[in-house]
């Protein structure tokens, strides 16, 4: 339903389904493929684990969750020293019973599982004399314990790699038996720090990589005494049954009542969480099936040199990056649900086998399986048949990570290698794919492993990458905290078109983060739909009035407006096509909103008359035929953003025998036919005057249908001027002046002075600064505009050449009398302000214009209906209605104007005054 209702093409009659049989047989492929490469092992690896799914989460899972700040108890705990270190250097008579090694850590549920302590082979060590104890620990971190340490006694100062080899008493007594395997010493670890702590690491190899890491390959075994709810089971006997995080304080008032607690704080940290659930994770030693990364490296490296991304610094950056760090792919979970991994292996001899079908399921075992899930896989056995063996084959029991699934589906969404052979290698690799930012760790990530690996190749030829649509408070929006609008009330309220324009013409599809608000949603309807819809409702209006079947427009129209509009609608045909090519949304899309409002604001009302002229004759009939053209091209090009509106202009507009639907016509092709890119420049430099100076009336509130005496032009573009020049007429109807007067120099509109920026210049000229300022201040308003416009001087100061630039001064403008100014690059506008009483009568009579046009509107008055009008007011107004009667009554369509007073008069406002008006149809 939402899929539909926000107009997103997809094919639910062929779509696919992880569970389904199939896709789940071409996995097994997949897994397959990767066994016979030798990629497939199992082993021991510290994974991020998550209690409350019971299961273990991959690197990219992990990233995904993310961190969140979490308080935890801090500690500080004592590990008494029973053997002297077997390293040179170390200090002497460390096992004299009275010495201790203090180790700090923020899990104490960990130090059940204690097994050796870790230091840093360079960090500086101290043994510290506190009353009848001993104790070891970084020097730099002696300050963090005692509130004097420059009155703390140092018996022995020593490196850490002098440690080596030191044994001390377990912390606990539940696996002090694996002393003899060589338990409970001290090791060097290059990750200790003194950052915080105490310069020891308390380590517990089944619950931490870097503790893992540390005993690798020294004997001693790994042990992890928890269930899969990460309960503590019955070899930690004071506390089996206990979710190790709620262990924390018995723990530690177990070690207070030991005497082996030194320091209790709480500390705030980044902690990682469950991206499912939001549990907090465990990071905890797991048994599991991995795929090997470093053999397909390069491959995965070399496919992913070959995407295009969209933003491309994803490429080389974030997910370049990941790639040249990716480990070792754990893809199996303990679950009852998901794609079974395909592995058999003996229960005597512990031999292994891996089937890649339904068909070698059967050719083994004599059973072919129609569903491939647990319940029905896991009943197939078969003899081991190995010499000497008399096991029987069962499957192993883990299913696989859906990352896996998500991984492989370029395959199995078809059912390769069994069906579609042939279509799949045409069509692989896929032409884009489009996701989140957050899958560069997950889905763009599983893709490209498996494809590199399987075929060497990239999975996607380009790839899309979406940021976070926020709520409008900046936080991720989340289902349980309901910080969102739902996206259905949003489209019932505004419109699906409405909110694909708001998301898709965000940063958000160049993976940037968006704040979402309605009123973000709600201005697209203002500022780009509903002016659409005007546009396109004024052609079918005026068509129909005036009974014209609007035809495609000539190459050689002959109105200039015409030829402007039809070649910016080529070029917005052009930059859409380069934009969606390319793959940017953003960019695709400016260029049919910069149209629709040179559509409206420009073509549509500066040829508003030739519309409305009663007669058809020539000039009209090229005006419908301009609109008509550039109205499809549009709605062509603007259908995959905006499906429904387009949607509906398209079946208005079509010609007999086109498709039915914009979406089944072809997509436009650029014509370079209608292009006149001289006539674009000078309409662009037109429009530029018009909307500086609209700026300055909007600036000075200075109301449009107010006529002001002058607007005055200055450019230093010799071009610029003549087009300027040429089309003083447009000038002075869009800006409402009488006169458009062309000025040589800009000093003619303003006086420029400067004075020395101090903050960049002092430390150029140091003691010489005020011989500097001075001169500066000298500068004609000549030398400030060039320097404004990105030119430098020299000034000498005590004999040396100072090379001055805009950013060294500080420039003051003052606006000669009744002007008001503005400049953008080569052009200066002014518009003189000081308003006479004949300017506003004018004004007021326009108001009144306005006013009435509502009301006919309102009344329900066609376009070409005429009125009686009367008219009421201040004498002000009517002074300006004597004035401009005539006026009045040709732009209303009024066949009598006349002033006087009615009952029910309707108010028109007028500046601080208002007319008071009536109308009839006449």
């Amino acid at each position: 339903t939402v899929v539909e209702r926000m107009g997103r093409f997809v094919d639910m009659d062929w779509d696919y389904r992880t569970m389904d049989p199939d896709y789940m047989e071409s996995i097994w492929w997949v897994v397959k493929r990767l066994w016979d490469e030798g990629l497939v092992y199992e082993g021991h690896s510290i994974m991020p684990y998550c209690p409350r799914c019971s299961t273990v989460l991959s690197n990219h899972e992990l990233a995904q969750g993310g961190y969140k700040d979490v308080h935890d108890p801090a500690i500080t705990v004592k590990f008494k020293v029973t053997g002297e270190a077997t390293a040179p250097g170390a200090p002497k008579d460390l096992a004299d019973g009275s010495t201790f090694f203090l180790a700090w850590t923020t899990t104490p549920w960990t130090l059940p599982s204690n097994l050796a302590l870790a230091v840093g082979p360079e960090v500086d060590y101290v043994l510290v004399e506190d009353g009848a104890e001993r104790y070891v620990m970084a020097e730099a971190r002696v300050g963090a314990y005692y509130k004097d340490p420059a009155a703390v006694k140092i018996a022995a100062r020593f490196k850490g790699a002098s440690l080596v080899g030191a044994s001390y008493e377990p912390l606990f007594p539940y696996f002090a038996d694996l002393a003899a395997k060589g338990a409970f010493r001290v090791h060097v670890a290059d990750y200790v720090t003194t950052e915080d702590g105490v310069g020891i690491v308390h380590t517990a190899p089944g619950f931490g990589e870097d503790d893992y890491n540390t005993l690798k390959g020294t004997g001693v075994p790994t042990v992890c005494p928890v269930d899969g709810e990460c309960k503590f089971t019955p070899e930690v006997k004071d506390f089996a049954g206990v979710f190790v995080k709620d262990a924390d304080k018995p723990i530690i008032e177990w070690l207070k009542a030991e005497g082996k607690l030194v320091k209790r704080e709480q500390y705030l940290h980044p902690y990682p969480h469950c991206w499912r659930c939001s549990s907090p994770l465990v990071y905890r030693a797991i048994s599991s099936w991995f795929v090997k990364i470093e053999p397909v490296k390069q491959k995965m490296l070399r496919a992913n040199s070959s995407v295009y991304w969209v933003p491309g610094h994803i490429r080389d950056g974030r997910f370049g990056k990941w790639l040249e760090n990716a480990r070792d792919w754990s893809i199996s979970r303990n679950r009852y649900w998901g794609n079974p991994l395909p592995i058999w292996k003996c229960d005597a001899c512990g031999g292994t086998e891996c089937l890649g079908s339904r068909d070698e399921v059967k050719a083994r075992s004599g059973t072919r399986p129609e569903d491939l899930h647990k319940h029905f896989v896991d009943e197939i056995s078969w003899n081991c048949g190995k010499a000497g063996c008399s096991g029987t084959m069962r499957r192993i029991p883990e299913v696989l990570d859906c990352w896996f699934e998500s991984g492989s589906m370029p395959y199995a969404q078809v059912h390769y290698p069994t069906e579609n052979k042939k279509h799949f290698e045409e069509h692989f690799p896929a032409d884009f794919i489009c996701e989140g930012q957050d899958q560069t760790r997950g889905w763009f990530y599983t893709l490209t492993v498996l494809a590199a690996a399987l075929f060497d190749k990239p999975a996607f030829k380009a790839c899309v990458v979406n940021g976070l649509v926020l709520a409008g408070d900046g936080k991720k929006m989340s289902k349980s905290l309901r910080n969102y609008t739902d996206p259905a009330a949003v489209m019932d309220q505004f419109g699906a078109d409405a909110l694909r324009l708001f998301l898709m013409r965000s940063a958000v599809t160049r993976a940037d983060d968006l704040v979402y608000t309605d009123e973000g949603v709600k201005d697209v309807v203002k500022s780009i739909l509903l002016p659409l819809w005007s546009a396109y409702g004024f052609l079918v209006t005026y068509a129909n009035i005036d009974g014209i079947t609007p035809r495609e427009a000539s190459v050689d129209a002959q109105n200039p407006m015409d030829r402007w509009i039809l070649s910016v609608c080529e070029t917005m045909v052009r930059d859409v096509g380069a934009a969606l090519e390319a793959y940017d949304m953003q960019k695709a899309i400016d260029p049919m909103v910069d149209f629709i409002d040179a559509l409206n604001n420009w073509y549509i009302r500066r040829s508003r008359r030739r519309f409305w002229r009663s007669e058809n004759d020539g000039d009209k009939v090229e005006a419908y035929a301009v609109l008509y053209r550039v109205l499809r091209r549009l709605a062509l090009c603007l259908a995959p953003v905006a499906p429904f509106v387009t949607e509906a202009m398209w079946r208005n507009l079509r010609a007999a025998g086109e498709p039915e639907s914009v979406h089944l016509a072809s997509y436009p092709e650029y014509d370079g036919r209608y292009r006149d890119e001289e006539l674009e420049w000078k309409m662009a430099a037109v429009r530029k005057a018009v909307s500086m100076g609209r700026a300055l009336r909007y600036q000075h509130e200075l109301r449009i249908r107010q006529p002001l005496a002058s607007v005055q032009l200055v450019t230093r573009d010799a071009r610029e001027r003549a087009v300027l020049i040429e089309m003083e007429d447009i000038i002075r109807d869009e800006l409402n002046v009488k006169d458009v007067i062309f000025r040589d120099d800009e000093e003619d509109l303003v006086s420029y002075s400067a004075k020395a920026n101090f903050r960049v210049l002092g430390k150029e000229l140091g003691k010489d600064m005020k011989e500097g300022a001075g001169l500066i201040e000298l500068l004609s308003g000549k030398q400030i505009a060039r320097l404004l416009e990105g030119s430098s001087l020299v000034i000498e100061v005590a004999g040396r050449s100072i090379e001055i630039t805009k950013d060294k001064v500080d420039v003051r403008r003052e606006e000669k009398a009744n002007l008001k100014v503005i400049n953008e690059g080569t052009l200066t506008v002014a518009l003189d302000t000081e308003i006479s009483q004949a300017l506003l009568d004018e004004g007021n009579a326009r108001d009144l214009v306005r006013g009435v046009q509502t009301l006919r509107k309102d009344s329900g008055l066609a376009v070409t209906d005429r009125i009686e009008l009367s008219v009421h007011g201040a004498p002000e107004l009517k002074r300006a209605f004597d004035a401009f009667g005539q006026f009045i009554a040709g732009e209303t369509l009024a066949v009598s104007a006349v002033w006087e007073e009615l009952p029910g008069m309707s108010e028109v406002e007028a500046g601080e005054l208002a007319w008071k008006v009536a109308l009839k149809k006449a």
